[in-house]
């Protein structure tokens, strides 16, 4: 049944309810936009992605979130840590070495509480967030341009919404992307994940508690460790497809295996007891060919999404929420949401996902080390760290990968992403 009410047009449109479309929909309203977000599962849900980056802070700041982190008791993280197959750890990377500011601190997050916390305030904020709400069609007008959605409801009811601007935030189903082919894999980049959670597990002493760590396992492949409250820890073991399955497909029989290519995640992992289902996810390192069209814009995984090594994934969503909110308000100010009001913000996200894009090549690449380019280049230890704690909207990075292409080779830009597309689909 089609909804009849004539309550369905609203400024801004928004695709999903993570934390790339709830900063956008929450920035948007606080402007006085009337936003409506459409959201396909119940809140609270669960998420992967906990390990945030110190730059979240400014973002969080700027929704008026910073202080309910530690009010909600969030594991604190201080720093970043790698660890060689052997179980040698590397001199951590304390973000507060580095700039004593209150974002030297951040969090390792439970997704369904954090998300949660987002949404609750986008809705205190005046956007109307709508539950089990999943959009099925993006609708155009006699120009080609967007110019709203068709979504069904738990009921299966359809309704139709009309916007100046709909806000693809859908996440990995890439909603606007999928349905025009804009989305690109990554030629590099194409590896997979499983996970799991652990209970009791060992954690290091003091600061170090909540520490994210990266250790390594052969093929340059790589295990994420990172402690979370409440005594549980996230542990995720990633790499190429062809090495993780190499002899089963058994995703508890590989994570067990691959826990004994690293000492130090055999020995941190031996006290605790493995707890709750395994996740696999792969291929997961792509880009659209655009950041908008005239009447839509995507933002978060809906735009990109990078390999998860330096926890870019929630930070890259806040900032580009953020980012796209400022556009969409000015567009929305002149009275023109046209594709052509959103390439600074395609340019700008972009350019920040090729500078974390280098050093995540670099990662991976069987010449490279931090310990081996920190010893070669002293001097560009802060550099490095500004890369690792998300300061990468700032063009300062030129020095730091000519010093990284002295070990190895790194990418060139994808072309794809910085524009934006002016034809109907």
């Amino acid at each position: 049944m089609e909804n009849s009410a004539t309550e369905n047009h609203f400024d801004v449109v928004v695709i999903g309810a993570g934390p790339a479309g709830t900063t956008t929909a929450a920035l948007l309203a606080e402007q006085g936009r009337n936003v409506l977000v459409l959201e396909k599962e119940k809140f609270p849900r669960y998420h992967v992605g906990e390990s945030m980056m110190p730059f979240c802070y400014y973002t969080l700041e700027k929704l008026g979130l910073a202080d309910k982190m530690d009010e909600i008791g969030f594991q604190q993280k201080h720093s970043v840590q790698f660890v060689g197959t052997s179980g040698a750890v590397s001199r951590p990377f304390y973000f507060f070495q580095h700039d004593d500011h209150p974002s030297a601190v951040t969090w390792q997050v439970e997704r369904q509480v954090f998300d949660q916390l987002l949404v609750d305030n986008a809705r205190e904020k005046g956007a109307d967030v709508r539950e089990q709400h999943s959009v099925v069609e993006v609708i155009r007008d006699e120009s080609g341009k967007v110019a709203g959605v068709v979504a069904t409801d738990a009921e299966e009811d359809r309704h139709t919404f009309h916007a100046a601007v709909v806000v693809d935030a859908s996440g990995r189903d890439c909603v606007v992307a999928a349905k025009n082919k804009w989305r690109n894999k990554d030629p590099e980049l194409r590896k997979i994940a499983i996970w799991t959670y652990y209970e009791g597990a060992m954690r290091d002493p003091g600061l170090d508690a909540g520490s994210t760590t990266v250790a390594y396992i052969p093929e340059k492949g790589w295990f994420w460790y990172i402690p979370m409250r409440d005594n549980r820890i996230s542990v995720g073991v990633v790499a190429d497809r062809d090495y993780l399955y190499r002899d089963s497909r058994d995703p508890a029989q590989i994570f067990e295996r691959e826990i004994g290519e690293n000492v130090w995640i055999e020995e941190h992992l031996a006290p605790g007891k493995q707890v709750g289902e395994y996740w696999v996810t792969g291929e997961y390192s792509y880009r659209s060919n655009y950041c908008a069209g005239d009447g839509v814009l995507l933002v978060g995984d809906a735009f990109a999404f990078l390999d998860p090594v330096f926890s870019s994934g929630v930070f890259l969503a806040l900032k580009s929420g953020e980012l796209a909110a400022e556009a969409i308000n000015n567009a929305l100010e002149v009275g023109d949401t046209s594709a052509k009001q959103f390439e600074s913000y395609g340019k700008d996200v972009c350019l920040a996902i090729e500078r974390m894009r280098k050093i995540v090549y670099a990662f991976y690449h069987e010449e490279f080390s931090f310990g081996k380019l920190v010893k070669m280049n002293p001097a560009l230890r802060p550099t490095l760290t500004d890369l690792l704690i998300g300061d990468v909207f700032v063009d300062k990075f030129d020095e730091l990968f000519e010093a990284i292409e002295q070990i190895c080779e790194l990418p060139g830009e994808l072309p794809y992403g910085f524009h934006v597309d002016s034809s109907a689909a």
